[in-house]
């Protein structure tokens, strides 16, 4: 049977992983029906919109999405694509696994964490109103008024929602996933010493969620703390969930303990059915067209879609193969090589098709 995909090229380098992880997807067997959009800032000035409709249209048919990178621009300029695809089909949970790969540099070893962040509330509602406006005037005296508190009124104001129902799904997602793939345990991280009545009721729900699950061993951590404790001995966490912004961060973080975003994957996932998978890192614009961005983030992500298909074995083999290219250190881009101005490092569809050819000869 043929997996309807939806393939979004993306922007900057997009296009190029994008070609690379569908030519190494149809290297495995598996048989997909590829719908291939487009969306970003190169469709902007034809479309109007880097996200256009017929790029929803085709999630919504096909259910299964692999994105490449899109950009995101900074402090002017369109919101993020991810956050308006995750916000249009409830993708309530960001799924991250962080797991070291030998050959890549990394001043840890042996790490294997899946960070599960809340997708849809927090900071990154989008609730926001703009220093000066009516709408932030009003709002400074409504809190003066109910609160006491003067804010002042030169400042640009973002709101914090955190409700039961997006926590409890966040973390039971967590706790099913644990469950599901083995894993011993999940950690809370939150700064409810602070925010008692947002980051508060997360970890209370947290707390009451775990009750379910007690074949899994539940802790919770303060954000700063957990900060450092993922420095100094990351060995002892598994699972963790977080709010928006705090997961954001951490995932990141998580990812450098692991040698960076270009080996770290990741999917967008919720209950209408609908899966988007993408690599986590930028769009890279200045390397556009120059086949020189490592490949595996998205092709990591690849590997979380077939397992999403329940195309275990597929999946099991292309992550066989990534890591027994990234380990004989050959054929890999110039990032992953002892030094970054290595001659012999390959192009972005040079080291695709290594995985490719690797993938003949990996059995699991």
């Amino acid at each position: 049977m043929k997996h309807p995909v939806t393939l979004v090229r993306g922007d900057g380098v997009g296009p190029e992983l994008a070609q690379v992880t569908k030519d190494v997807l149809d290297a495995t067997g598996v048989e997909f029906d590829w719908h291939i959009v487009e969306a970003g800032v190169d469709v902007m000035e034809e479309k109007g919109t880097p996200l256009p409709d017929d790029v929803l249209e085709s999630i919504r048919e096909t259910k299964t999405c692999i994105k490449a990178p899109i950009t995101t621009p900074v402090g002017t300029g369109f919101r993020s694509v991810n956050v308006a695809l995750r916000a249009t089909f409830d993708l309530y949970a960001c799924v991250r696994p962080c797991k070291s790969y030998e050959g890549v540099r990394s001043r840890y070893s042996d790490i294997d964490l899946v960070i599960f962040r809340e997708n849809t509330e927090d900071l990154y509602a989008g609730i926001e109103f703009e220093k000066g406006s009516v709408e932030a005037r009003r709002l400074i005296d409504s809190i003066e008024e109910l609160s006491g508190r003067r804010i002042r009124g030169d400042s640009g104001i973002s709101i914090k929602p955190i409700s039961v129902f997006g926590s409890e799904r966040i973390v039971r997602s967590a706790f099913e996933y644990a469950r599901k793939n083995g894993r011993k345990k999940v950690t809370a991280v939150h700064k409810s010493n602070i925010m008692k009545f947002s980051d508060g009721l997360f970890l209370a729900t947290a707390r009451k969620v775990a009750e379910e699950f007690s074949d899994i061993e539940f802790e919770d951590r303060i954000v700063d703390n957990m900060c450092m404790q993922l420095v100094q001995k990351p060995e002892l966490y598994d699972v963790l969930v977080l709010p928006n912004l705090y997961g954001d961060i951490l995932s990141d973080l998580c990812a450098g303990l692991v040698g960076g975003l270009g080996v770290a994957g990741g999917m967008n996932l919720g209950d209408g059915g609908i899966a988007i998978f993408e690599a986590t890192h930028g769009s890279a614009p200045k390397y556009k067209g120059m086949n020189k961005v490592n490949p595996t983030a998205m092709l990591l992500s690849a590997v979380l879609m077939l397992r999403h298909l329940e195309e275990t074995d597929a999946a099991n083999r292309l992550e066989a193969a990534i890591a027994k290219v990234i380990a004989e250190g050959k054929s890999v881009t110039y990032d992953l090589k002892p030094t970054r101005d290595d001659p012999t490092a390959v192009g972005t569809r040079e080291m695709g098709q290594a995985i490719v050819d690797a993938m003949q000869t990996c059995s699991v």
